[in-house]
């Protein structure tokens, strides 16, 4: 088998995903017009999506990185005889291997544009290409990958600054480094290699004031037909990263948004697209002109925007593609006829809920989500994996995408959508964790959003002011609002409020037991036990936990293995970092305390070095992005954080690494002498 078929109808489909995309997926597939078995995975910490989703059956993955383990996916697709999986988005959505192994191993078509589309459109360089083929206008750029800094260098001698440096592979903000001067060149070019996965980039020209990120909606049948389902700004984003979608575009020169729709489609028809892809663009109202920006083989992320505004379910559309019916069969025949205005007079705007601590460098917050309740209500859509009813409540970690929810708010204007927006914000709320919720309140509140001003670098031009104007309506909440007067959820209403305490593999205690009456007994006199746990198999604490330890008895040093079981518990907790690492003083001139939450994947320093002032002390991981933590002070390194893993859950106020004082080190020099 060389090339998987165009179409065919399928009966078993495996969701190669998670989250809200999981459960979304799930919930197409069930409501198919032929019966269809759909198959879920999860990890042991992990599988909200399936308890909403409800798949007809579970398959228990070892662990996060399963989900891009292509020969993994490939033996569960051939063990269960699946014939389609649906690859969602992030993960395997864009790799033409995935498709193409899946298919020749397995007998399975992954859902989606194919092989060689995904080849063709997922490289950005030849995306680019493309586009120069279809005389569609593209930004200066660098012809082939490089990791070579001199190669990058002479470019950007050629173009001057600002440009931008992109991962030929990366996606969803990742890899992606605006640099103005050359300041910032060198780090960003090496903060762009380590978030690509084949560790090669590319440097474009930058198009960045006053652009707006315009995509299509692009819809393809495989034979050379094309539709379009309009346009969504996406322009409001933080360092790439998307954080407030609306359709359609407010750019009242309907004109220019035409000229890059029919862009769109000229591409896609040259190579045949099928399946859902977006096409995206940067479009200037001002300079009345655009670029052709990259190609998104895949759903999206802000599918549900296009969805309200054209009445279309993209992901039924996929499915039913995939089946063999053609676009009459579907209500696409006269998808996007017109180039000028959307059909629907209708705005919609999607909110994405992220576990976040926008007031601490947006830094992932850890922990276990206890409430979560969004107001209904005409135009009012929620997609998410929260799951607060059920006996598995979502647990935010390091090792996932931290999106919570998405909040989709249509109304029939712009100015009534941007009302129900403001509305449902404020009755919005969210337990256990920090989230962006003050944020989002903030951008929907200023008036350059609401009079749709916002272009790619306003949120980070505006951060403070918009973070200022959330805080402000957050404050104007009325007490007897209903975040204020909501219910909790039945997991919590009658006994204590959970908390976000997390437990990992190696987590150790050491207790000593001492009589009441007894205090004055000495150390030896008390009754020592330790615990360790080796495996987490439940976390739901304190209402339940179930693990397995090693336990270690007052009259024996032989460590003895035991299933735990917690029912029930009267006490609530609230510690964020597990007890085998050291917590930090931020006040302790010597202690360099982990700034934010994640997975430590690196840490440069050991006892006896000596840093000074900004150095780089270890790399974080959150979800797509290393970050550094630097030194704040100099000095020498009494003690620092051993890493027993590869890579390590880490939460925020931990213990980083211990520093002399200046003072401390003066003092150690002049005993010397």
């Amino acid at each position: 088998m060389s090339s998987p078929p165009h179409s065919r109808p399928f009966q078993r489909l495996l969701i190669a995903n998670r989250g809200e995309i999981a459960v979304r997926l799930f919930q197409a597939a069930r409501e198919l017009p032929s019966a269809v078995e759909t198959f879920g995975l999860y990890t042991h910490d992990d599988r909200s999506h399936c308890d909403l989703g409800h798949p007809h059956h579970l398959i228990e993955i070892p662990s996060a990185t399963s989900y891009l383990d292509i020969s993994l996916l490939v033996d569960i697709a051939r063990k269960n005889a699946i014939d389609a999986v649906h690859p969602g988005y992030g993960f395997l959505s864009e790799s033409a291997e995935f498709a193409q192994r899946m298919w020749s191993e397995a007998g399975a078509v992954v859902i989606g544009p194919g092989p060689e589309n995904l080849a063709r459109t997922g490289d950005k360089l030849q995306a680019k290409e493309l586009a120069r083929e279809c005389s569609v206008p593209v930004l200066a750029a660098m012809s082939s990958p490089t990791s070579n800094e001199n190669e990058i260098r002479d470019f950007i001698k050629q173009v001057g600054f600002p440009v931008m440096i992109k991962a030929v592979d990366g996606g969803g903000g990742r890899g992606i480094r605006l640099v103005r001067e050359e300041a910032e060149l060198k780090n960003a070019i090496q903060r762009a290699l380590g978030e690509s996965p084949s560790r090669t980039v590319f440097v474009e020209k930058a198009a960045v004031d006053g652009f707006h990120h315009i995509e299509i909606q692009v819809i393809g049948d495989g034979t050379g037909q094309v539709r379009h389902l309009w346009e969504r700004d996406c322009s409001v984003q933080r360092r790439f990263q998307k954080v407030v979608e609306f359709a359609p575009a407010l750019i009242p020169n309907r004109q220019l948004i035409s000229r890059v729709i029919e862009a769109a489609l000229k591409m896609a028809s040259k190579i045949r697209y099928r399946s859902l892809g977006t096409f995206e663009f940067l479009v200037s109202q001002n300079k009345e002109e655009f670029f052709f920006l990259e190609i998104n083989p895949r759903l999206q992320v802000e599918h549900t925007i296009t969805e309200s505004i054209s009445g279309i379910d993209l992901v039924q559309t996929q499915l039913l593609l995939a089946q063999g019916k053609a676009f009459p069969d579907i209500g696409l025949e006269d998808a996007g006829n017109s180039n000028t205005q959307p059909p629907a007079k209708c705005h919609s705007i999607q909110l994405r809920v992220c576990a976040e601590d926008p007031k601490n460098n947006f830094t992932l917050s850890i922990g276990k989500v206890t409430d979560f309740t969004v107001p209904s209500g005409h135009g009012i859509r929620v997609d998410t994996h929260i799951n607060t009813s059920g006996t598995a409540s979502l647990i935010v970690g390091s090792s996932f995408d931290n999106l919570l929810a998405k909040i989709i708010v249509t109304g029939s204007t712009w100015e009534s959508t941007v009302r129900k927006a403001q509305r449902v914000l404020a009755d919005t709320k969210v337990s256990g964790i920090k989230t962006n919720l003050s944020l989002l309140r903030g951008i929907l509140a200023h008036p350059n959003f609401t009079a749709g001003h916002a272009d790619t670098q306003w949120l980070g031009l505006t951060l403070d002011e918009a973070q200022q104007l959330g805080e402000r309506a957050s404050q104007e909440i009325p007490e007897h609002s209903f975040a204020a007067r909501s219910v909790q959820s039945s997991g919590t209403a009658n006994g204590p409020t959970s908390s976000n305490l997390l437990f990992r593999k190696g987590d150790a205690w050491s207790l000593s037991l001492q009589p009441l009456g007894n205090e004055n007994l000495s150390a030896p006199d008390k009754i020592a036990h330790h615990l360790k746990l080796s495996r987490v198999l439940r976390n739901d604490f304190p209402n339940s936990l179930t693990a397995e330890i090693e336990y270690t008895t007052p009259n024996s040093q032989t460590a003895v293995p035991y299933r735990l079981h917690l029912e029930s518990t009267t006490t609530a907790a609230s510690a964020l970092v597990s007890s085998s690492n050291r917590r930090g003083e931020p006040n302790n001139p010597q202690h360099i305390v982990l700034p934010l939450s994640g997975k430590l994947i690196e840490v440069l320093v050991s006892k006896g070095d000596v840093v000074v002032q900004d150095q780089v002390l270890a790399f974080v991981r959150q979800m797509k992005m290393e970050l550094e933590v630097r030194s704040p002070r100099a000095g020498t390194v009494q003690w620092a954080f051993e890493m027993q893993e590869e890579e390590e859950d880490v939460a925020e106020g931990m213990l980083l690494v211990e520093l002399t004082t200046e003072k401390e080190e003066g003092s150690r020099i002049k005993g010397k002498l």
